[in-house]
């Protein structure tokens, strides 16, 4: 079934982010394609096991979340939020999803790396 509606490309995007960031992030795989194409800050990361591992190496740091916004349309979705970590509450995360054929192919994720490092060890 190829994804062309809005609410299904927003709905499968929002099924992968509660899923991961509620620490599931087996569920959240079941949602990204096996050829995905990450793009982060000083990353690029290419296929299903370099995107868990990366998800994967944040996961325990991750507390919680406020969700801001969302943006849709047929194939694309945007999302923005402040993940929650000992060092932050309020540095904005955003990504931009494409969605194919019911799987998030590609991710364009957009943060502040230094946010997120404990005062520290800046």
């Amino acid at each position: 079934m190829t994804q062309t509606t809005t609410s299904t490309a927003l709905e499968t995007v929002l099924d992968y982010h509660r899923a991961w960031t509620s620490g599931d992030l087996e569920r959240a795989m079941t949602r990204v394609a096996e050829d995905i194409v990450c793009r982060a800050p000083g990353v690029d990361l290419s296929g299903k096991d370099a995107y868990r591992g990366y998800l994967a190496e944040f996961l325990p740091n991750l507390a919680g979340l406020t969700d801001v916004a969302s943006f849709a349309d047929a194939g694309h979705v945007a999302l923005f939020y402040y993940p929650h970590t000992a060092a932050t509450t309020t540095a904005p995360a955003a990504e931009y999803f494409t969605v194919r054929d019911g799987a998030i192919v590609e991710s364009v994720l957009v943060f502040d790396r230094l946010s997120f490092v404990p005062p520290g060890e800046r």
